[in-house]
């Protein structure tokens, strides 16, 4: 939420080059009394805009921050194309059909030809439908066995994304969620079943925490929660949350077993904007069965001269996401995607070592799940500085590493996070590992002399 500008200074926008093109000040927050040159109003944004960071040496992001010409070409031809009204763009809906069922058969879906699916905007949406899905189910089968419908919980891990926790406050439901522990940043399966009871609606599982990248142990949960229903005869169904991860498992690891090989698993959401590399916002959900999705959920609405099913939050989207990951799967195949993701594995692996090398830290994941590697201090009460320090040394070099303390129960721990995308190569990775040398080295002269020299950067 943006707070109401207050001081008269804040108000307006006075450009360097008003002398050329515009002669009286632009107001902020209200229309301007007169329009100015389309240039002029470019110009301006442009100037505006280039004070964010550096979208390539954004570490701090799973977001694609990169798209081929030809790709973004297609993009930009589609922008005006509202993807959700399929009478009248009929085949942007036949490509969006195109792209579930090879997103099911790559996730092992028993008959992905008859997959339901659809696209959305970003993981959140996808999260909120399935999240719907999952209390539509609990509460048709409390309601066959005549049972209370005030108390429903959904079972997650303290490191779940946000929009679990929107989900269930927005739909009031209990979330419970499994605490992380020393030497466990995710979600453990046997914690878990403890929590579950006759009101849970399901165990959503993260293929991919944005904390440390790592994989939840899928398979493992799936096989408990068989035996809890072989003991109190209640069938708990997993979603798994594989925003990050649905777009790196099936071509890393093709033998873990996490997606609809288990048939506990009813539902999996992604973000093409992630490993899906597609610009953002675009996401996918995907039930494993008809039945996982509650009929009462699908809307059949006459829109524009015809009649479509639809089961989503946002009525009005544009379909360009949808058609560039569609190119994306015809311009790299399996094959494509498996060499880039194991590319990005390797850059992850090569900065891990690097980081060890270097000394004061402690490599917590080094990219075998996500490309993604996490560390920590190993003795931060010993150390001059903190990584929130280091952090901020490296913006002044324009890179972007987030430094956060872990969640409830291990809040003391502070990591740095590097997600390693496509357009980040060794080179670039060679360059963070010498800034990151140097700021150490840095930050512990100033301790020792209380005066920070500045920094050279020839290397």
């Amino acid at each position: 939420m943006h707070k109401k500008a207050n001081s008269t200074d804040d108000k307006i926008i006075t450009p360097t080059y008003a002398s050329r093109s515009l002669q009286n000040p632009v107001p902020k927050y209200q229309l301007p009394q007169q329009g100015m040159a389309p240039n002029s109003a470019y110009q301006l944004i442009h100037d505006e805009l280039a004070l964010d960071g550096n979208a390539h040496m954004n570490l701090a992001t799973f977001v694609t921050t990169w798209m081929e010409d030809e790709a973004t070409k297609l993009m930009t031809e589609m922008l005006e194309k509202n993807i959700v009204d399929k009478d009248e763009y009929p085949q942007t809906a036949e490509i969006e059909k195109r792209c579930v069922n090879i997103i099911a058969k790559l996730w092992n879906a028993p008959d992905d030809a008859n997959t339901i699916g659809t696209s959305t905007i970003g993981s959140s949406e996808a999260c909120m439908l399935a999240g719907m899905a999952l209390k539509f189910r609990w509460r048709k089968r409390q309601q066959s066995a005549g049972k209370p419908l005030d108390k429903p919980n959904l079972v997650l891990g303290i490191n779940a994304q946000v929009c679990w926790e929107k989900f269930c406050r927005y739909w009031d439901i209990e979330p419970r969620f499994v605490h992380v522990e020393p030497g466990r940043y995710h979600l453990d399966p046997a914690t878990a079943l403890t929590l579950c009871d006759e009101n849970t609606i399901g165990v959503v599982a993260i293929l991919g925490s944005t904390f440390d990248g790592s994989f939840e142990p899928v398979q493992e949960l799936s096989r408990l929660l068989d035996q809890y229903e072989a003991e109190h005869g209640l069938s708990i169904p997993i979603h798994v949350d594989a925003a990050s991860g649905g777009f790196v498992a099936p071509f890393s690891k093709p033998e873990l077993v996490w997606d609809f090989r288990l048939p506990r698993v009813s539902s999996i959401n992604t973000s093409s904007h992630k490993y899906g590399m597609v610009y953002p916002g675009l996401g996918w959900v995907i039930w494993q069965r008809a039945e996982d999705l509650p009929e009462e959920l699908i809307f059949n609405v006459d829109y524009l001269g015809g009649s479509m099913p639809t089961f989503s939050i946002n009525f009005s989207r544009p379909g360009n996401g949808v058609v560039a990951q569609y190119y994306n799967f015809l311009r790299l195949g399996f094959e494509g995607y498996q060499q880039i993701i194991q590319n990005c594995q390797n850059v992850a692996h090569h900065i891990a070592k690097g980081l060890g090398e270097i000394g004061p830290f402690a490599i917590l994941t080094d990219g075998s799940d996500l490309p993604v590697v996490a560390f920590t201090l190993k003795d931060s009460s010993a150390t001059p500085y903190t990584l929130f320090d280091l952090s901020d040394r490296l913006r002044e070099r324009g890179w972007q590493v987030p430094a956060y303390p872990m969640p409830a129960n291990l809040s003391e721990l502070v990591i740095m996070r590097i997600v390693v995308k496509e357009n980040f190569s060794l080179d670039m990775a060679d360059l963070l590992l010498q800034d990151i040398k140097r700021y150490i080295q840095i930050l512990e002269d100033s301790h020792h002399t209380d005066k920070t020299p500045r920094p050279s950067f020839h290397h």
